[in-house]
């Protein structure tokens, strides 16, 4: 296994389990059983039910980002009839010879394999759902890489899965968060100050199962359409009360969108020094992302606002085509307000309390599309409550429901879809 995996040129083995499981089959002081260890461990997080050498070595090649596998990122797939061009498709077919070599390679002539060999290839995992948003993807990848009989058509294969779902840690997840680059839990060479760590659990609700508010989805979800499409898209701002949705709908969206190549990321009001490290790297590739701010707002003394509103628009910097910004806010207009903002009379120390008042406001005015979240009355409140009560299958007379429903809110001191959830599901888990 060793000579296959020094054939390989574009892409790169080091700190990976085929080096690992090349290693072991030649150094003598390696201990194998550590990597056939690991193997194990992967393929039981990944809830695999098959071959689970076939399933990592599919992992390795949808994970692995070089100048091949970039190359095809989210293309439309290619005419199976034309033969691929092109200097880099030629080191691609090579490439891929060896690859399919590593694939289809004899585990049970590995000494620290041997007789256990069938339960790779028939491995059972423990876990009947993988916790990885990507199992099922590279699941199917691995469907057409043992589907394919010959070097070509395995060339086809994984060109068609660049070209569908793309590449690397972007290709694979749905969704991510910022981090320091010291703050690596393993250290990576990298000239950024920040890196995108994949969020692994992610919300499972969909537009859908969000009640009410039908014209507020469908202004978001049109101008996110318009977006993936490559038409004229706006920044978004989703401004109202607490708990009605406001957030459910952003992060809803990476469950309606992922396959058209949308990705969202989430960034923290003190990481926006970052935003720029973020973008230079995004705009080199084939997707759409959202720079997602939750719960956005600003106290007077806090000056970062003015660097966010240069990045949303009037920066030298321009953000480019594949970026857009949604953030959320309880607050209409983000940064804190105060009477005197706007009284040029009662100004003590300055000349133009007005102009405060206006720099304050700009801010919010730099998001294209603003859409308005409004508390539920109390009919629309019993409604997204009886709604919630069908999906949960509770069976309860419809006059105690919306009597226990409107003490609930008496008593927790508000009306929103978040409270009428709770109440709901507080008595379905009776």
């Amino acid at each position: 296994m060793k000579k296959l995996t020094e054939l390989l040129r574009l892409y790169d083995v080091e700190g990976t389990l085929l080096e690992r499981f090349a290693q072991a089959v030649d150094d003598k002081t390696y201990r194998p059983t550590q990597t056939l260890g690991e193997l194990l461990r992967f393929a039981d997080a990944h809830a695999v039910q098959g071959n689970c050498w076939h399933y990592y070595v599919a992992y390795f090649i949808a994970s692995d980002v070089n100048a091949f596998s970039l190359a095809f990122e989210r293309k439309k797939p290619y005419n199976r009839n034309k033969e691929l061009e092109g200097t880099l498709m030629e080191f691609g077919k090579e490439e891929c010879k060896t690859l399919m070599q590593i694939f289809n390679y004899n585990l049970s002539s590995l000494p620290f394999v041997s007789e256990k060999a069938s339960l790779l290839t028939n491995f059972k995992s423990s876990n009947k759902v993988s916790t990885k948003p990507y199992a099922d993807i590279i699941a199917k990848f691995t469907s057409w890489l043992e589907s394919s009989n010959n070097s070509f058509e395995f060339l086809s294969a994984i060109v068609n899965f660049y070209s569908v779902y793309g590449v690397g840690e972007l290709g694979l997840n749905k969704a991510f968060r910022v981090i320091p680059s010291n703050e690596l839990p393993q250290k990576r060479i990298t000239h950024h100050v920040s890196q995108l760590l994949p969020i692994a659990n992610l919300n499972k609700k969909r537009l859908e199962d969000i009640v009410g508010y039908e014209m507020q989805k469908k202004k978001v979800v049109e101008n996110t359409k318009a977006f993936l499409d490559g038409k004229p898209a706006n920044n978004v701002f989703l401004y109202g009360d607490m708990g009605t949705g406001k957030s459910s709908t952003v992060k809803a969206l990476i469950n309606e969108f992922y396959e058209q190549g949308l990705r969202i990321i989430e960034i923290y009001k003190h990481q926006f020094l970052y935003i720029s490290d973020i973008i230079s790297r995004l705009a080199e590739r084939n997707y759409k992302f959202i720079l997602y701010l939750d719960d956005l707002s600003f106290d007077d003394s806090e000056v970062e606002y003015k660097y966010f509103k240069a990045i949303i628009d009037g920066g030298l910097e321009v953000k480019p085509d594949n970026v857009l910004i949604y953030a959320t806010s309880n607050r209409r207009h983000i940064i804190k307000e105060n009477y005197s903002d706007g009284n040029d009379i009662n100004a003590l120390d300055e000349l133009h309390k007005s102009d405060t008042k206006n720099e304050k406001l700009s801010l919010a005015a730099r998001f294209g599309l603003s859409v308005y979240y409004p508390s539920p009355d109390q009919q629309d409140f019993l409604n997204i409550v009886h709604e919630l009560a069908k999906r949960y299958s509770l069976d309860m007379d419809i006059e105690k429901l919306d009597k226990l429903a409107l003490t609930w809110a008496i008593r927790n001191g508000i009306k929103s879809g978040r409270m009428a959830e709770q109440f709901v599901f507080s008595l379905a888990k009776k």
